[in-house]
Parts: structure tokens; sequence; C-alpha cells
């Protein structure tokens, strides 16, 4: 489909694939952060710690100037800074009306900016109208990431925000290359971002009985994807980036090239708004279609980067999905055979930012012939007898990867990317 010569994440890909492969846990303890949390059943969640950029903090100011952090998001703070650290790693610098008009934004959040929805709220209760913000409308819609992004660099092709809940990054990436494949643009920053770690998100969540609530006090264990004692998963924050471009405009300019993008699949549950079907039907033809359009078998992938947030019904059914489609003849010979594994075990479900951070590690992946563990994978229950890579990272030749991404309402993407030779 096209080429991927850049991975990055607004707190810096190389740091956190490097913490990862250590096995480092993000994933803290918030009561401290606001004294409602500490009536909640959960009071956990993976957040982008405060700090300074070189030690792999977020400070704003470090990113923005004071004009673009009042008028952003924080979700679209996290992108900005994930677009520049993506365009400098790809060195494209479009100055040109041509290159510019051929540049374009595929990015998206899935819940987006949850803090100044109730702070306005609240705000609107006690005061009225004139305590509403003139840039609450601007701050809330969700296509403001893309949108600060094209103008900031005068990108002039597509400005498209996909949300589709937790499917959203994967979604983005996929319709950023289908419109370079048809011709619409020749380069795009494509990626999800996401912050909305307050008590009244994680309440919704905990209410629904979607989260981990057993793990308040080891916080670092609270995200098990796979795991027989895994309880729900934990939410998280950040912004991940990487930029798509077509094949023969990447090699014309002498890019580097991390991977190809070859192929995308897209399906629904049809089923119910939160729980897949057990048998991961869905799932299964999400994979299935990404392997059709890359014109690859099961055989040919060396590592899956599972969905896996560590809830049981959700890690069930996608591990059925995958020893369905990747055992059998046109597959591995025995489930031992077939790598699968999650992070969000150290990293935490970043919802409509998952499926862009899973998809730069599925790169990485391919890149450095590395397979990144699943931390906190104790236990294994019946069923489960794939390679997770428990608690340590694996070497082994990756040529293709797959990578998953689900979401409330049935939504299904899987992405497939090769070596680039």
């Amino acid at each position: 489909m096209c080429a991927v010569h850049l991975i990055v994440s607004c707190y810096g890909i190389r740091r956190s694939w490097k913490r990862l492969l250590d096995g480092h846990c993000g994933i803290v303890n918030v009561k401290e952060r606001d004294e409602r949390f500490a009536e909640q059943p959960c009071q956990v969640a993976a957040v982008v710690p405060k700090g300074s950029r070189e030690d792999g903090g977020w400070m704003a100011s470090e990113w923005l100037s004071r004009g673009e952090e009042r008028k952003m998001a924080q979700f679209a703070q996290y992108a900005m800074a994930a677009t520049e650290e993506a365009l400098q790693d790809a060195d494209w610098k479009p100055e040109t009306f041509e290159q510019r008009e051929a540049t374009g934004v595929c990015l998206g959040s899935g819940i987006g900016n949850f803090d100044e929805i109730y702070n306005t709220v609240v705000a609107y209760e006690k005061g009225g109208y004139k305590k509403v913000n003139p840039l609450f409308v601007p701050k809330l819609l969700i296509n403001l990431g893309a949108g600060h992004i094209s103008m900031k660099y005068r990108f002039m092709g597509p400005n498209h925000a996909a949300t589709t809940a937790c499917t959203t990054g994967a979604h983005s990436i996929g319709d950023a290359a289908r419109f370079i494949a048809c011709g619409d643009a020749d380069v795009m920053v494509a990626g999800g971002a996401e912050s909305c770690i307050h008590p009244l998100a994680i309440g919704g969540f905990a209410r629904a009985r979607s989260l981990a609530t057993a793990f308040n006090d080891t916080p670092e264990s609270a995200s098990r994807p796979f795991d027989a004692d895994r309880g729900g998963f934990v939410v998280g924050e950040g912004a991940a980036v990487m930029i798509l471009e077509d094949l023969e405009h990447a090699l014309a300019r002498g890019a580097r090239i991390y991977a190809e993008l070859k192929g995308y699949g897209c399906s629904s549950d049809a089923h119910h708004m939160t729980s897949p079907k057990e048998n991961g039907e869905g799932a299964f033809m999400a994979m299935k279609k990404a392997l059709k359009q890359a014109q690859l078998r099961p055989s040919a992938v060396a590592y899956i980067n599972a969905h896996a947030t560590s809830t049981m019904v959700g890690d069930a059914a996608e591990n059925a999905a995958i020893k369905s489609l990747f055992l059998g003849e046109d597959g591995k010979e025995k489930a031992s055979d077939v790598n699968v594994s999650s992070t969000k075990g150290a990293l935490g479900h970043l919802l409509g930012g998952a499926g862009a951070i899973e998809a730069l590690i599925s790169v990485l992946a391919i890149h450095e012939n590395t397979m990144p563990p699943t931390i906190n994978l104790e236990r294994l229950a019946d069923g489960f007898d794939c390679n997770y890579a428990p608690k340590d990272p694996q070497s082994r030749q990756i040529d293709v990867a797959l990578t998953n991404s689900f979401g409330f309402g049935g939504t299904n993407s899987s992405l497939c990317f090769s070596k680039y030779s």
C-alpha cells in the first residue's frame, strides 16, 4: 500500500520502546491527582508523566506557544507534539504549494476533551452564559487535533478525523493509507490521541464494569492481558503519529523507510455495545481482510500485536479468533508457533490512541526483529496456548506483523505491516 518511514509518539517512541522491552510499566495510582478518585473502585491509570522533554515527561511550554496551548485541548496538544517529532524523523518539510497540497492529516480521538466539557458544564450551571469560554466548541471538536496540525504546517491535503472508540488510531492509519492509494495525497500524518483521565470518565467505565479494580495498591500489576487473573482494562493517555508516504515518492526523495503497510481490514461484530462475540468472529474477519489485501497467508505472519485489553471476554474472544485464523492448512502447525503479545500491560489502554501506538510498536518489532513482551502474564487459563512472550521480549525474525484494534459498538480493524527490502 505505502511506505511507513517514521515511528514516534508524543513521549518519545524510542524511550517508550526501550522501557517496554525492559519490562517497565507506566500505570500509577491517581488518587492524589483528584480527591474524587478516592471513592471509586478503580484508582489507577497510565498517565503521561509531568516533567521535562529530556527526561521523557510532558510540559506543554516545551512544545507549544502560549497561544497554541490556550486554543488546544490536551489530546490535541499531545498530537501536535507527536507530529513535530514525526515530521522531524521523516525529514519531511514541505515548502512549495504542490508539496503542501499533497500532504494531509488523518488523526482522531475516542473521547477527546473530556475535562473541558465537565468544567464548562459546572461553570455554566453556576454562572450561566458568560462563564462559557469562547473557545469551548472549537476545543471540543475531535477534528481540531487534525485541524491544528494542518494549520500549523499549512498542509492542504485531506484533513480527516476518525472517532471510532478504541479502533480510532488504527482506522486513522488505514484510512490515511487509502487516501494515498486513491491519489488524494503523497504523504499523510496519521495517528490517534487521547487525554480523558478524569474522575467522571473513569467512573463511567467503572460503572460499566470494564476496569481493573483489584490492584489499586499495586498499579503496575493492574493490566494483565491474557492472564487468568485479569479483571479489566486500565485507561491510558498519550498520542502516537506515523508518517505514511507513497512508496515511489519516498524512494525519490531518499526517505528512510521502516516498513510497508500492506493490508488494512475492517469489520463489525453487529452484536453488542461493549462485548464482542465469544468466538471473536468480528476480529477474525478484520484480520482475514487485512491479509487478503496484503496478499499473504496466515503462515507469513511472524508476530501479532493483540488488542487484548485485559478483560475476561475480550481477551478470550480475540485469542479464539487468532487461533481460528492462524492454525490450519494456511497457518501454523501448532498454537505455540503463533506469536502474540499485548503491550497494554505496560502502556494501559490509550482508547483512541491505542491503535496508533500499537501500530508503531508493530513496525518497531519488524524493524528490530524483536517481539515485545506481555508483562504481568503469570498464569494462563485454558485455551490460551499460543506464545505470548510472557514478561520478556523475544528475538526472532519478523518480516510481517499484524496489529489489531477493536472498539465499543463492535468496530474492528487490523493493519498488516511488512519489512521493506
